[in-house]
């Protein structure tokens, strides 16, 4: 055979390989073990299917002089540059202990075996160093030039007669230097196009998870009851290709959207014994016949399901539940889907605990804020109000009035959010008797738009900076001193700002008022602490204080609050 025909026949060949290996390789089974490599059961399999392709690659070559024109080195050198040195030996171990077996008299046998067990083996010795590079065609396709010139070399080296060796070479060494090398270069070109489709399909599913992780968020929130299990359902039902949904506690089904609706109901016990199981051992699993689902409706349209655990701080809670139909077939990418959105619902319920927590830590923090408060004030009101009642009577009896509107509203600890207007009520009562006090030292602006009244906000978040300002800006000061409250709506936001022209806050003061530190019993500024640390953790960091102070100058301090009517209580 001419040199020129074995080429043709050798890139024929080439063709019918990849061809076969490209099927294969597209085949999910194949595909799991193909790009998972760490473990032990995937290398072996990896060296199998390389092993093979280079038995293949002996048979699809072509007999000359008693020896091969093969294709063995297109598949061990792909191996060991994608599954490093042990694929790269042990492919080269099959292929090449394969030739030799089956002609272990001839006289390029010896020489053969070696050049395949040395090739795979370099492609795996190099795979680690050249690291990504490794998959690259350029570095496949010289490495195979080297690889079988290399081949070549062993066999004019080691088989008698020479004169034998030389005249195969001459016929075989142009063609198995092309059909190889282009060989090579289209499989790893296959393995880089699979696997980035692979990581593009990967990719789309976490897009998908995180879609819906974001628009069922909200209804977490609030934990997991019936509202938000149907509006997760139905959210899941509109974004995959699946028959139903449904969503459970660890006693019945509490939402359900998709077909069966009619014995699936949202209220019910379970009427699938695979339910109980999943609840029971924690395990996801993936059911794809309906005598395993175990629905009692005879009527049931489920083909298959999918039920993976919801958990929260490692107990089980519930289920999430997909079920498929004949119009609407699950697979495994749905089943891990299933099981990445129900580890993201489980870190937001676990958040919803933490959330709570806070909330039950901030109502503590205003029952402790009022505990530092209240006899400080009141000892200070009681001697002044003493001081009214023989000179003054009718004032030291408005002044009464005044301290039992402040101590009442303050004390009333369910109080969480309020309109503004009680909080108006109280910072009026406590300025009456501060002014009582202090007489005309203390000057009082007050420019409160109208249509603010019913606003909602946070209980004693006002009131504490207004006493800050008296008590921390004007008292320390000379002569008369103005504190100021100015509030004002922008669009759906109140701007809030208290102001004094006092002695200003310390630097060294200012940066520890605004150290986000727990709350100490006798540090200075715990209602200026406190009240950002409400804003922030209620509304957002965005929400914070903003804090401008000179010394001899006075203090000025704003914030906004979004307009929340939801948060105020309801009336009774």
């Amino acid at each position: 055979m001419s040199i020129i025909a074995l080429m043709a026949f050798l890139l024929k060949q080439v063709a019918l390989l990849v061809a076969g290996a490209f099927v294969l390789l597209t085949l999910s089974p194949v595909q799991e073990i193909n790009f998972r490599q760490n473990s032990i059961f995937n290398r072996l399999a990896l060296i199998v299917f390389f092993g093979l392709l280079g038995i293949l690659g002996t048979y699809g070559g072509n007999e000359i002089f008693n020896s091969f024109a093969n294709l063995r080195a297109m598949a061990v050198i792909t191996a060991g540059l994608f599954g490093g040195p042990v694929v790269g030996l042990g492919a080269g171990l099959i292929a090449g202990g394969h030739r030799f077996l089956i002609d272990p008299w001839g006289f390029s046998a010896l020489a053969c075996a070696l050049a395949t067990i040395t090739e795979g083996l370099l492609a795996g010795w190099l795979q680690p160093r050249l690291k990504e590079r490794a998959m690259d065609w350029s570095v496949a396709f010289f490495l195979t030039i080297i690889g079988e010139t290399m081949h070549m070399g062993m066999v004019l080296l080691l088989s008698r007669p020479f004169d034998d060796a030389l005249a195969l070479v001459r016929v075989i060494m142009v063609p198995m230097l092309i059909g190889n090398s282009l060989g090579t270069v289209l499989f790893i070109h296959i393995l880089n196009t699979i696997k980035g489709l692979r990581e593009r399909k990967a990719s789309d599913h976490t897009q998908k998870i995180f879609e819906i992780a974001n628009s069922t968020v909200a209804h977490l929130r609030s934990g997991l009851n019936r509202d938000s299990a149907q509006a997760m359902a139905q959210i899941i039902l509109e974004k995959l290709p699946v028959a139903a949904v449904s969503v459970t506690n660890a006693a019945t089904v509490i939402g359900h959207a998709g077909e069966g609706a009619d014995h699936h109901l949202p209220g019910a016990p379970f009427v699938t014994k695979a339910t109980f199981r999943v609840i029971k051992t924690g395990e996801a699993i993936f059911l794809k016949e309906p005598r395993l689902i175990g629905c009692s409706d005879p009527h049931c349209p489920f083909t298959s399901a999918i039920i993976v655990p919801l958990k929260k701080n490692d107990s089980i809670v519930g289920t999430l539940k997909f079920y498929g139909s004949a119009n609407h077939e699950l697979n495994s990418v749905l089943f891990e889907l299933a099981k990445g959105l129900t580890d993201l619902f489980s870190i937001q319920l676990e958040l919803q605990d933490i959330q709570v927590k806070d909330r039950l830590l901030a109502h503590a923090e205003i029952r402790h804020l009022q505990a530092q408060i209240n006899p400080h004030f009141l000892f200070n009101s009681l001697n002044t109000i003493a001081s009214f009642c023989r000179t003054a009577p009718d004032r030291a009896r408005d002044l009464i009035l005044d301290l039992s509107l402040y101590m009442r509203k303050n004390l009333d600890s369910s109080r969480g959010f309020i309109r503004l207007s009680d909080e108006l009520d109280q910072i009026n009562s406590y300025l009456a008797i501060e002014k009582a006090r202090f007489g005309e030292r203390i000057q009082v602006r007050l420019d409160i738009e109208d249509g603010c009244e019913d606003w909602p906000i946070p209980s004693l978040i006002i009131q504490p900076l207004v006493e800050n300002a008296v008590k921390h800006g004007l008292k320390e000061r000379p002569g008369a001193g103005i504190v100021g409250l100015k509030i004002q709506r922008d669009q759906n936001q109140l701007n809030v700002a208290v102001y004094d022209d006092g002695v200003g806050i310390p630097d060294n003061i200012l940066v520890s008022l605004l150290e986000k530190r727990q709350i100490e019993s006798h540090s200075e500024g715990i209602g200026l602490r406190n009240s950002n640390l409400r804003l922030e953790h209620i509304y957002g960091p965005e929400y914070a204080m903003h804090i401008s102070t000179t010394q001899n100058k006075g203090t000025h301090i704003s914030f906004s609050i979004p307009n929340r009517q939801e948060l105020l209580p309801k009336a009774s």
